[in-house]
């Protein structure tokens, strides 16, 4: 089985979550899942990598994949330096013509690929994107995207948020 880690990029209580992430984790390789994705986009993935890598001591057998949203192609040194921290690294076929949307179709993909998708969601907030001497423009987070596309294709979901 497996999961996948998505959240907003700047996090709260850190200590604190990054246990609740653990244990969430813990749950999760209890549930038979061996296989985690990650985007690796933000403190909420960085913790999510932390927690896996420091229970991957006690369960070898657990699997950690970066989905890149860019380098469809890379050469054997980046490889090398991804596959320090993953097991495993790919591009999905999906984004290659995604252009600025990479990000939410790789998000797509790792909802796509788990059975579990463990969230970092704040459904207040917004994202400032455009900041103009007359306004501010917000636009929906990637996040907020994401959690909605997992409750579109009919996801377990774990909001860590709380």
């Amino acid at each position: 089985m497996k999961a996948c880690f998505i959240g907003h990029r700047k996090i709260t209580n850190a200590n604190a979550l990054y246990d609740s992430i653990k244990n969430t984790v813990l749950t999760l390789i209890d549930k038979g899942v061996t296989t985690f994705f990650f985007g690796g986009k933000g403190n909420f993935d960085n913790l999510s990598w932390q927690a896996v890598t420091e229970l991957k001591h006690n369960y070898p057998f657990i699997k950690r994949v970066y989905v890149r949203a860019a380098y469809q192609i890379i050469d054997e040194f980046y490889e090398k330096y991804l596959l320090e921290s993953y097991e495993e690294t790919y591009f999905p076929p999906r984004l290659q013509k995604a252009g600025k949307y990479s990000y939410v179709e790789r998000n797509y993909e790792m909802i796509d690929c788990s059975a579990l998708c463990v969230f970092y969601y704040n459904d207040k907030y917004l994202p400032l994107t455009k900041q103009t001497a007359s306004h501010a423009a917000q636009s929906k987070s990637g996040t907020k995207i994401a959690y909605e596309y997992a409750l579109k294709k009919k996801k377990q979901i774990i909001n860590l948020f709380n």
